[in-house]
């Protein structure tokens, strides 16, 4: 089946190097969509322990930098989030991308706003310590569960809810959103997929992909879809057997081929 075309395809929360993210699936995604724009919506790493970093987040890494290309004519963004902060610019001219704090574009009438989200959370800006000390809670968390990560997820789910980000980062958004003439805007950080409308603003959240349902979103001439990823049961089989791989930065010197996958089902915004 020949692959939908996008302007733009946005994905956030990666979390690279962390237990949890899904950077095999993320690059799959990558390569069964036709896109003339991507923009990485911040959280691509979880910190600034690159011994974390396992072999498939190089891989994604390695891809990243492919698409880079100039000769594919694909825009790389990326929009800084907070547990990006301090690798922007080294990771920039390693993979090849802009990095940038926030970053509009129009597309068929519409003025387009990217932001992590981070920026109208409170308690991430107010207690920044606090925050970095509760990552890394999580992340030593995760070597103790179970292989399945359900216990590391589901905290990772009751913090979102508790502190009420979806809410507080969909009400913020849309404020920063109409000061800055944008009538969609777009964000991460709460690691929930989201679409709502106020006042004539539509939002949307990327959700993550540390989650089990990992989500992206495109815009195409068809509109704003938020997709979730759907992994075949054989594909997940064969990478369990592969088991854990080495953190090996070499991987950045080229990407491996990749095995076809589904066909991603869509939900509209």
């Amino acid at each position: 089946m020949r692959a939908a075309s996008y302007d733009t395809l946005i994905l956030s929360d990666l979390h690279l190097g962390s237990q949890l993210s899904r950077a095999s699936d993320a690059r799959d995604v990558l390569r069964e969509h036709r896109f003339q724009r991507l923009i990485l919506l911040g959280d691509i790493f979880s910190d600034l322990n690159f011994a974390r970093l396992t072999k498939e987040h190089w891989k994604f890494l390695s891809y990243i930098r492919k698409l880079s290309n100039p000769k594919r004519g694909i825009e790389i963004v990326w929009v800084e989030g907070n547990h990006d902060h301090g690798l922007s610019t080294v990771m920039s001219h390693l993979v090849g991308m802009r990095v940038f704090q926030e970053y509009a574009w129009d597309f068929e009438g519409h003025r387009h706003l990217a932001i992590h989200g981070h920026q109208f959370d409170r308690f991430v800006c107010n207690n920044l310590l606090l925050s970095r000390m509760n990552s890394f809670v999580h992340l030593q968390l995760q070597k103790l569960d179970f292989k399945s990560k359900a216990f590391s997820r589901l905290v990772d789910r009751l913090g979102t809810h508790w502190l009420r980000l979806s809410a507080k980062v969909c009400s913020g958004a849309v404020v920063h959103a109409r000061m800055r003439g944008a009538d969609r805007v777009f964000c991460g950080h709460t690691h929930q997929a989201l679409f709502c409308e106020r006042d004539g603003i539509e939002y949307y959240n990327t959700g993550s992909w540390t989650d089990t349902q990992p989500t992206f979103v495109t815009i195409g001439s068809e509109g704003v879809r938020i997709h979730e990823y759907q992994e075949r049961s054989d594909h997940r089989d064969s990478r369990e057997k592969r088991g854990q791989a080495d953190s090996v930065p070499a991987g950045l010197a080229g990407a491996a081929g990749l095995r076809k996958d589904i066909e991603h089902a869509g939900v509209r915004g």
